[in-house]
């Protein structure tokens, strides 16, 4: 993953991604219409995208009826912490952050471009990379970490792929632990992961048709899993 490492007119993730998912620069930076897209390969569209899809909209209404679009998307498996101070330029040692990145990651950008989900050309690639995350000594706490400005992000590994090609890939969202009638607090305890990306992750699915409301238990949703056949 080291290829493309040291470009730096434009984020190193980025620009580390664009040139292992294309190694070709010929397909990269393709202006389309009024657009431009990461990598055009044939009638196939990547584009790297760290955060934000909601500025993706108009790109995806210009490109989708033409175009099959995959919107790849890095998330830190494993993050590594180093600090740089603005005044003096060091960079302290690294540290390991607790938190480790999962598919859930990506439930608040799936969430900002929802009535995409279902259109037949548009995928998505989840691709889990160990990081080393440089950020500023610039926030307002009094040791200047909280609030404080992301720098850049270095993958130093490769872990794997999650790939939402169809609507059944979506059905990785859904533990196989799950009891058959549960509700957000179930899903978020099977899930480990926040109320509220338990609560929009159970809103995307119902929007999918991957889950469905079959009553309540107090003010809570009872959901069960929709009994769906792919082709």
């Amino acid at each position: 993953m080291n290829k493309g490492v040291g470009t730096l007119n434009e984020k190193t993730i980025h620009a580390v991604l664009k040139n292992y998912y294309a190694p070709n620069t010929l397909y990269h930076e393709i202006k389309i219409g009024h657009y431009v897209a990461d990598i055009l390969i044939d009638r196939q569209i990547l584009e790297i995208q760290t955060r934000h899809f909601n500025t993706m909209r108009k790109k995806l209404d210009a490109f989708l009826p033409n175009y099959d679009v995959t919107i790849v998307y890095p998330i830190a498996y494993t993050k590594w912490l180093c600090w740089i101070n603005e005044e003096t330029g060091e960079i302290s040692s690294k540290r390991k952050s607790p938190k480790k990145g999962t598919i859930y990651s990506i439930i608040p950008e799936l969430y900002r471009i929802k009535s995409y989900l279902t259109h037949p050309n548009l995928h998505f690639i989840l691709t889990f990379l160990n990081v080393e995350e440089y950020r500023l000594l610039n926030g307002w706490s009094q040791d200047k970490k909280r609030g404080s400005s992301r720098h850049d992000g270095i993958p130093t590994e490769l872990i794997g792929e999650i790939h939402l090609h169809t609507l059944s890939d979506y059905e990785q969202f859904l533990p196989h632990d799950l009891p058959p009638l549960f509700t957000t607090k179930d899903y978020q305890k099977h899930t480990k992961v926040s109320q509220k990306i338990a609560s929009t992750a159970l809103h995307i699915l119902y929007h999918l048709g991957l889950v469905v409301r079959v009553g309540k238990k107090g003010r809570a949703f009872l959901y069960e899993r929709a009994t769906l056949h792919f082709s």
